[in-house]
C-alpha cells in the first residue's frame, strides 16, 4: 500500500490526462553532450532517463542528443512548440565552461520551481559531495515542465527518484488538476 505521498507508478496515480482525449503524459529526453553528439562516445544518461520515465508511465520520446548551449535552447523551445506535457534534460549542468544547459533552460523558462532541483541536488549530496555543484534548473515554459539533470548515470538516478515522487503531480496541475484532498488517493 502507497505511504501518504502515494506511489507515482501504482494504478490510482498513473500519468493520464483528464477529459475526452485521454493518454498518457508525453515526455521528451534532450541530451546535452557535446562529445555524445559528436560520435565520441555513447549517450549513456538519455537512455537510462527514458527507460526510467517511461517505468512512470510516460510516453517517452527520445534521448535527442544535442550539443551544449545553443542547441539545447533550440531543442526546448520546439519541444515546448510540439506540446510535450514534460522535457528532461540531462547533461552540461555543471560548473565547467562548456556546460550551458541551464543557462539555455533559463532563456526558455516562463517561470521556474526551484524545489525541484533542490531536491535531486539534495537527493544526490547524501552520496556524493560534488551534486552540490550541479547548476540544473527546473520550470514551466508555456504548459511543459522543464528539468535539468545532470549527465551523469547517478545523478539521472537521483532525478529520477525525486520525479518519481512528484512528477505526474506537478503535470496534473500545469492542465489545471486540483490538489488532492484529506484522504484522496494522491
Amino acid at each position: 500500500m502507497p505511504g501518504p505521498g502515494g506511489d507515482a507508478a501504482s494504478p490510482t496515480h498513473r500519468p493520464q490526462r483528464t477529459g475526452p482525449a485521454a493518454a498518457p503524459y508525453r515526455a521528451l529526453v534532450v541530451t546535452a553532450s557535446n562529445r555524445a553528439s559528436a560520435g565520441v562516445y555513447a549517450d549513456r544518461g538519455g537512455p537510462l532517463l527514458a527507460e526510467g520515465l517511461s517505468r512512470l508511465g510516460l510516453a517517452v520520446d527520445g534521448p535527442r542528443v544535442v550539443p551544449d548551449g545553443d542547441p539545447v535552447e533550440a531543442a526546448l523551445r520546439e519541444a515546448v512548440a510540439e506540446e510535450y506535457d514534460v522535457v528532461v534534460t540531462t547533461g552540461g549542468t555543471g560548473i565547467s565552461p562548456t556546460d550551458r544547459t541551464p543557462d539555455a533552460t533559463r532563456r526558455v523558462l516562463d517561470y521556474e520551481i526551484p524545489g525541484i532541483p533542490e531536491a535531486i541536488r539534495a537527493e544526490g549530496l547524501a552520496k556524493v559531495p560534488t551534486a552540490a555543484l550541479s547548476r540544473g534548473l527546473a520550470g514551466v515554459a508555456g504548459r511543459t515542465l522543464i528539468v535539468n539533470l545532470p549527465g551523469s548515470s547517478g545523478g539521472v538516478r537521483d532525478g529520477l527518484a525525486v520525479l518519481g515522487r512528484l512528477l505526474v503531480h506537478a503535470v496534473d496541475q500545469l492542465h489545471g488538476g486540483d490538489h488532492p484532498g484529506p484522504g484522496s488517493p494522491s
